[in-house]
């Protein structure tokens, strides 16, 4: 860091500052409050060896603003933070450095919460919750239970997303793009039993909700794209010379007289049923353990390749045209999509098209208007069926919609919807996460714990390493596995899998309400107190997973009576990301990592903080510029150095009025539009305009540093302090502006001769029009365009311009 003079001792004011605060719990929210409620939430961070980045600093400091600002506008403010302290990071660092990982999660808290507070966040650090707590994961199983018994968990024969580097299978969600999100590694598919929760049942009411949540574009295009709802139709291809048929959904059902043949995943169970029909087994059985060893990403992607083999032995009937057509097992069918089995209408799908080129299948053309000798025709959302003898003719809606209704009414298929989210999958083979509340006995079969029971707690154990088999450390320690059926009293087995990370962090904002409570997850009062969150932040990467996840326990619990409102946020915003100075992603490896204690140590919190809010648009990334935090710096010591300007008066300075009330109508909008890097431009703006007077009054200062509270509290507070307050800033009332001192009191008028523009002049608002008429004609300029002529008339338009016609 470079060295700076500075005007005033930052770490002596910041240390004084957060200690008065959070010795006297200033920021502690108050249940029941006759003020009127406000809860904003970020989402709370993962307490990792490294410590608060930089990262943490921007994704909080949107709402700790909204939350300063709120408590000065008289709200009972919750603003709560808590730690999702299970998962791989914890357990890797743990097994890598061989310490337990509740001893490493301990030291992490500690150390965040210290550095939180080094950065003067307003969190109700009363409220502290802890997903690794027994006292919070009780609650975490008992969500569980309620779902098993509402059949929302179920336990199923799976090919899941396994990691190989961290011995762990992950959703879909943590696996996006084919590569582990936490190491990065490449995910294989692994056929396992593994327990999902049945989030597609709630599919629709997710995609109803996103009416009731504001948020930008953006984020309710990646919810809708994820849960990504298809209308179409099931349709039956018999396999021939069997009683089977085989059942494809399809958004298409108007192309299918162009089916000319069919596609199965690797994994389709009619390979196995078929087995003693298929010539070329030796031939597909190779081609599955080929396609085995593919990670999800792969096998889908667009640009790749496409393979596949025959199944000799093997037709199936198109049950329109009654055709028998080849089926192949390809790698780009997911037996997880959908139904596992495509029909393939190469003359318009580029996938099937380039099958059909590879293996001399053919291609027929069933809408009019492309060239199928050169390409797939693809552009066919309202072209007009041909070759199709049922449908010829008909625009492709209705020709859909007679199609769907055909195979109906001839038991071919039926009218249909399809989600691309799939059921999630809710079980990790490792040891730090939430124990599974389930036992297995021979004789009752899957049997939950009972409720009185929980918490099922992780034991303290030496060794937590994960197994190559795929199965839980938990399954190597007797004393935890062997139990007693809690039905029929005789020996049983508890299950040894974990929950995922998500599990804690899908019901969070539900516990800060009542993060004490050992009867219920919060109390019904409590609950309908606080109700909805009303504002919430965090990353973009968060969006799909989070939002979803926490949106469907939400819905959950509020089915089954347990909270007052179907969704759980009123809005939900996201930052952008901070870039190291290279305009790259900040990594260890990259070396470009910033560390916000050391510019805090360096400059100061409130530099950092006014810095981090200063650099760009809040919902945009950007990369960091250390000479823009000298800036921020400089910019502070210029409202520390304005107190020596400062006169007694109560009142604004009358030449600032204009400009103080347009700088809190402005600073008060972009406050509310995240736009935090606009608002302190027109504060720097209002403190060089202070600058230019010999002093201004105790009013003018005032309002600036209540303004500015929000964004440097420490140096706001200090100054408040010496102008001889003994309130804090913490519940001052925050400034509001008088429209009538917006209109600017000197305006400029256009003076014109005969309609071309000869003179500019300044004049008081609302001059009667012969005053300004009279005040034009004795403009200097003016007279020498007017002398020796004759004027004709004067067209006089109030606050605006003079035209002085001329002869």
């Amino acid at each position: 860091m470079s060295e700076f003079v500075p005007s005033f001792d930052d770490k002596k004011i910041e240390k004084k500052w957060q200690d008065i605060w959070y010795n006297g719990d200033y920021f502690n929210a108050k249940d029941f409050s006759d003020k009127e409620k406000y809860y904003a939430l970020v989402e709370y961070p993962y307490p990792s060896g490294a410590g608060m980045h930089i990262g943490h600093i921007r994704a909080y400091l949107g709402l700790e603003v909204i939350s300063r600002k709120r408590r000065m506008e008289g709200k009972n403010v919750l603003f709560p933070i808590g730690f999702d302290a299970f998962g791989l990071p914890t357990e890797n660092y743990a097994i890598k450095n061989q310490i337990h990982p509740r001893i490493v999660t301990d030291k992490n808290i500690e150390t965040f919460i210290k550095q939180l507070k080094t950065a003067g966040f307003s969190f109700d650090f009363s409220r502290m919750v802890d997903t690794t707590d027994p006292d919070y994961y009780k609650w975490t199983q008992w969500i569980f239970l309620k779902m098993f018994e509402k059949g929302l968990a179920y336990k199923d024969i799976a090919y899941v997303n396994f990691c190989p580097s961290c011995k762990v299978i992950l959703s879909n969600e943590e696996s996006q793009g084919g590569k582990c999100d936490r190491c990065d590694s490449d995910v294989v598919q692994m056929e396992k039993k593994v327990w999902f929760l049945k989030i597609t049942e709630y599919a629709d009411k997710l995609l109803e909700g996103l009416n009731d949540l504001e948020c930008n574009n953006r984020i309710e295009i990646e919810q809708r794209k994820w849960i990504g709802k298809s209308t179409g139709a099931y349709i039956y291809f018999p396999v021939k010379d069997s009683n089977e048929r085989l059942k494809v959904f399809t958004t298409r059902a108007d192309t299918i007289y162009g089916a000319t043949f069919m596609v199965i995943a690797p994994e389709h169970q009619l390979l196995e049923k078929f087995a003693d029909r298929i010539v070329n087994l030796d031939e597909v059985k190779a081609y599955q353990e080929q396609a085995l060893r593919k990670s999800e990403f792969e096998r889908i992607e667009l640009s790749k390749d496409k393979t596949g083999v025959r199944i000799k032995g093997l037709e199936a009937i198109n049950p329109l045209t009654n055709e028998a057509i080849p089926i192949f097992i390809s790698d780009y069918v997911m037996i997880t999509y959908g139904t596992g089995a495509i029909m393939a209408v190469p003359a318009h799908d580029t996938r099937d098209y380039e099958f059909a080129r590879k293996y001399n299948l053919e291609i027929r053309e069933v809408i009019e208007g492309g060239n199928i000798e050169v390409e797939a025709y693809t552009d066919i959302s309202g072209g007009k069926l041909v070759n199709s003898p049922l449908i010829n003719g008909l625009q492709v809606k209705k020709a859909i919609a007679k199609m769907i209704k055909h195979l109906k009414d001839n038991n071919l298929g039926q009218a249909a919807e399809q989600f691309k989210m799939k059921d999630w999958a809710f079980n990790r083979q490792r040891y730090w996460g939430e124990p599974i509340p389930i036992i297995y006995c021979d004789d009752c079969g899957v049997v939950p714990v009972p409720y009185e029971d929980l918490p099922v707690k992780l034991p303290m154990v030496e060794n937590f390493m994960p197994t190559d088999t795929g199965e839980s450390p938990l399954a190597n320690i007797p004393e935890y596995v062997n139990c007693v059926c809690p039905k029929c009293g005789k020996p049983a087995k508890r299950e040894t899998d974990t929950m995922p990370q998500w599990a804690g962090s899908s019901w969070y904002f539900l516990r800060y309400l009542d993060p004490f409570n050992d009867k219920e997850l919060a109390s019904k009062d409590k609950l309908d107190y606080w109700g909805r969150v009303d504002w919430y932040n965090g990353g973009m990467e968060h969006v799909t997973r989070h939002l979803i996840y926490s949106r469907f326990w939400n819905q959950f619990l509020y089915d089954i009576g347990v909270v007052p409102h179907k969704e759980p946020y009123m809005k939900r915003t996201a930052q952008g990301m901070i870039l190291g100075e290279d305009n790259e992603k900040m990594s260890k490896s990259r070396g470009n990592v910033v560390n916000p204690l050391d510019i805090i140590e360096a400059y100061g919190a409130d530099t950092l903080r006014t810095y981090v809010l200063f650099i760009s648009d809040y919902e945009m990334s950007t990369p960091w510029n250390e000479n823009g935090v000298k800036g921020a710096r400089r910019f502070l010591d210029k409202v520390w150095r304005l107190f020596p300007k400062v006169n007694q008066s109560d009142q604004y300075t009358k030449d600032l009025e204009l400009i103080i009330n347009q700088t809190i109508q402005g600073v008060e909008s972009d406050f509310e539009t995240l736009k935090f890097n606009t608002a302190i431009a027109k504060m720097m703006i209002l403190t060089n305009e202070y600058n230019k007077l010999g002093e201004i009054s105790k009013a003018d200062y005032e309002l600036l540093l209540k303004l500015l509270y929000p964004v440097a509290p420490h140096l706001c507070e200090e100054i408040w302090n010496k102008l001889g307050h003994k309130d804090l800033l913490v519940f001052e009332k925050y400034p509001t502006y008088d429209p009538k001192k917006l209109v600017e009191d000197v305006i400029p008028i256009v003076i014109s001769i005969n309609g071309k523009v000869r003179d500019k002049i300044e004049t008081k608002r609302d001059l009667p029009k012969a005053e300004l008429e009279a005040l034009a004609k004795s403009q200097e300029k003016i007279k020498s365009y007017t002398e020796g002529k004759t004027i004709i008339k004067v067209i006089v338009v109030p606050n605006k311009l003079v035209n002085i016609v001329v002869k």
